[in-house]
């Protein structure tokens, strides 16, 4: 007697979004040689975002090898009150992409791609504006490298305090205590 496995299905760990899909064609000896490429951002709306690009002799097969890719270049985004800390400016290329907080209940008000990699970080306060380039995935990169950007001034400000911390004696267990 045979005792059957159940499956149970996987739940997806992020969210993804196609932001940008197009043929590929290179010219070779003998012809021309068609293939798809495309761009993936995935988060899972919390904090974490990533996004990748794939080529593949088949649109699926290109999905997910930007999906693979894009979850080897997840940052995390620095959330505050669900809005961002500050504003930033960030270039990549010809692009150039401009992040500002915005009040609670605004909502994401920016261009395509950008209001998709926005969306799946869990933001949900924030103006953008796109500067330059139409190219979709200068655009994410841009906004990729501002988001690493505001995350790196948070990490420098928590070192700072354990510093002064580790100077004045104090440990974190009685700093908690005195609170």
């Amino acid at each position: 007697m045979i005792k059957s496995k159940k499956f149970t299905k996987k739940e997806k760990e992020f969210d993804q979004q196609i932001v940008d899909l197009a043929r590929v064609t290179r010219v070779m000896a003998g012809g021309k040689r068609l293939k798809f490429r495309a761009t993936v951002v995935i988060g899972d709306k919390k904090s974490k975002v990533g996004f990748g690009t794939g080529k593949g002799a088949d649109v699926t097969i290109a999905i997910s090898k930007a999906v693979k890719e894009a979850e080897k270049n997840m940052i995390n985004t620095p959330i505050f009150k669900g809005t961002i800390p500050c504003e930033v400016t960030e270039k990549f290329g010809a692009a150039k992409v401009f992040l500002k907080p915005a009040k609670p209940g605004t909502g994401i008000i920016a261009g395509s791609s950008v209001r998709t990699l926005l969306e799946l970080s869990g933001l949900q306060d924030v103006v953008g504006k796109i500067y330059g380039s139409k190219n979709k995935i200068n655009n994410v990169k841009a906004t990729m490298n501002a988001l690493q950007k505001l995350a790196k001034p948070l990490e420098k400000r928590k070192k700072k305090e354990v510093k002064k911390d580790k100077k004045q004696g104090k440990t974190e267990k009685t700093v908690k205590n005195k609170k």
